[in-house]
């Protein structure tokens, strides 16, 4: 008999977490490894400063100092990579939790159990955390592993930082990808709405200080990366509102989920 949808749930995202994280360091393990032949290519930053405005700041947030430790792990992992993969993993799993079961069937083996429908959504949402937390100190491990293997001047705190603020992001866009699951038992609907916001916010966040009528404050980007938390740390108040868009994201999950019919 079931006694913990946590605990099951966790189980089941093991396997493919691990995965994920295999995939994660491999990938800032590669990245991070050019480094050591970029910090000693100035040209790299003559040919930044020669991009259009618009280019730079969509595909490397604006940084046009490529070669130092900083401008480097911001614009080759933490501006598009770094968020682009706690996206897909985020909204793959918050779009699961209850809509992904909910279309193979289980659902209603899973409500056939002593357990309330809200604690079914609060337990869904705190294994959703776990394994984004999960992702985040492969961020972190990862980065400062690497950055240390090939001599890189950066701060371990600061990297940290910086990790706990993309695992922030993850979390308030899976959130809204389990808030739409609830809403509507519909798995794709879930994926594709999330990631249309998570595209818009993104493009938002990076053109909105060239592009009239845009307001980058507007977007989670901004309070991901806006303070630069490579370089100053977190802003606590960018923290509280990526917190705030998951528990608004959460209550809606949770009011929806109980007054829905559900196709089981």
């Amino acid at each position: 008999m079931l006694t913990s949808v946590l605990l099951k749930t966790v189980r089941d995202l093991r396997r493919p977490l691990t995965w994920w994280v295999i995939g994660m360091v491999a990938l800032i393990a590669v990245t991070v490894l050019f480094y050591p032949s970029i910090s000693d290519a100035p040209e790299f930053d003559d040919l930044a400063e020669q991009m259009p405005e618009a280019l730079l700041r969509a595909f490397a947030g604006g940084v046009a100092d490529f070669t130092s430790p900083v401008g480097f792990l911001n614009s080759q992992l933490f501006i598009l990579m770094v968020p682009l993969l706690f996206l897909v993993y985020a909204l793959n799993v918050g779009s699961g939790a209850i809509a992904g079961e909910e279309e193979k069937g289980t659902l209603d083996l899973l409500l056939a159990n002593p357990v309330k429908r809200w604690r079914v959504v609060a337990e869904k949402f705190i294994a959703m955390t776990v394994g984004i937390t999960v992702l985040g100190l492969a961020l972190w491990l990862g980065t400062a592993v690497s950055a240390r293997a090939v001599g890189m001047d950066i701060s371990v705190v600061r990297v940290a930082e910086a990790s706990l603020s993309a695992t922030l992001l993850g979390l308030a866009f899976g959130s809204i990808a389990l808030a739409v699951g609830c809403a509507f038992g519909k798995r794709a609907m879930s994926i594709w709405v999330t990631a249309a916001l998570g595209i818009a916010a993104y493009f938002i966040n990076a053109m909105g200080p060239i592009v009239a009528g845009l307001e980058e404050k507007l977007s989670p980007f901004y309070y991901y990366l806006g303070s630069d938390p490579l370089t100053n740390g977190l802003d606590l108040l960018h923290v509280g509102v990526l917190i705030g868009m998951s528990l608004v994201a959460l209550a809606a999950a949770l009011i929806t989920f109980e007054r829905r019919d559900l196709a089981i």
